[in-house]
């Protein structure tokens, strides 16, 4: 039950990250910055270091964890580049911010709070001093995953009704992974290869949808602000985890 209470609390951290970003729009480029600062810290100093922290614990060559990384980045792109040649056939609208490809990219983060869910409970299989440790990490960086689902969600012309209902869903998704542990217990190499499969989508979206659309829009006079907005945010989740841990 510890792990459903501690999962609770990132509905909450999630929710209101979302929120912010909802009422500050207009600034959406220093968000997104930020944002994919975030993204790339979460897959190099929380997703990663526990890919190969399970690996050296269980004695499990990490390979197929990268392979599963590796997959996922090209899965998302190939399926990004499909909607949107599917869409340019359909219509005329040929720009790449297209409703669907920031509903594909916030249910990616919904995937991977649900494994932060996961994650937690987990971390409580193993005692609760690790649950504790787990927990505070995801609660320090899901305010970032609600304002990451929006910001995506927003910039790729949603409406903020849907945009709210997809924060609704990545709030309460680690909820359902932490109460989905309560049922089995997954297996160190199908954890990894989760883990790598989710840290493939992340790497995706932070570095070639959400970087390069904070930079294109924005005055050539912010770029040294947005550079160090996504140095921050990669600086911001070091510092959670390391914290936590």
């Amino acid at each position: 039950m510890n792990a459903i209470l501690f999962s609770i609390a990132t509905f909450f951290s999630t929710f209101f990250g979302g929120l912010f970003a909802l009422k500050h729009n207009d600034r959406l480029h220093f968000i997104l910055s930020f944002t994919a600062g975030v993204l790339i810290g979460v897959v190099s100093f929380d997703i990663l270091p526990e890919i190969f922290d399970l690996a050296h614990e269980h004695a499990i060559d990490p390979m197929n964890a990268m392979i599963a990384l590796v997959t996922g980045f090209l899965f998302f792109h190939s399926l990004e580049k499909f909607v949107l040649i599917h869409h340019s056939q359909e219509s005329a609208y040929t720009s790449h911010h297209h409703p669907q490809v920031g509903f594909l990219s916030a249910l990616a983060l919904a995937g991977h709070s649900f494994m932060d869910g996961v994650g937690i409970g987990l971390g409580f299989q193993v005692s609760p001093s690790v649950g504790a440790i787990v927990a505070i990490a995801v609660i320090a960086h899901d305010f970032c995953d609600g304002l990451n689902t929006v910001s995506l969600m927003l910039v790729h012309h949603n409406t903020k009704r849907r945009a709210l209902a997809m924060l609704l869903l990545d709030a309460s998704t680690p909820v359902l992974g932490a109460a989905s542990t309560l049922a089995f217990h997954l297996p160190p190499m199908g954890l990894m290869i989760y883990l790598g499969f989710f840290a493939g989508f992340l790497l995706y979206i932070g570095a070639a949808d959400v970087l390069p659309e904070a930079h294109s829009k924005a005055p050539p006079a912010t770029t040294l602000r947005l550079i160090a907005l996504t140095c921050l945010g990669a600086v911001f989740i070091f510092t959670a985890v390391h914290l936590a841990g």
